[in-house]
């Protein structure tokens, strides 16, 4: 008994930390190919950088704000989720 619920507690602890999109059991190499993408705290970062500019930030300002905060090429979805960060702080 104390076996499982240990063993339990350890998985649920990996579980907690596991990336969302990814299959739920196996592939777990796979993980390492997926492209990184920008996470809610660097979506914020970088709205706020952009919003104070006079003129509304386009898909390029945000592309290059996404680079240099990650040192990688940023994917449309990225883009997107920025945009739509930035048209609601507005």
């Amino acid at each position: 008994m104390f076996l499982v619920k240990r063993v339990s507690a350890v998985v649920a602890f990996l579980r907690a930390g596991y990336p969302k999109g990814a299959p739920p059991f196996g592939y777990v190499p796979l993980l390492a190919l997926l492209p990184r993408r920008v996470t809610d705290d660097e979506i914020t970062i970088i709205a706020r950088k952009l919003l104070p500019k006079r003129r509304p930030a386009d898909s390029v300002d945000v592309g290059v704000e996404i680079t240099r905060m990650t040192d990688h090429m940023p994917s449309t979805d990225d883009i997107e989720r920025v945009q739509s960060r930035l048209n609601a702080m507005k």
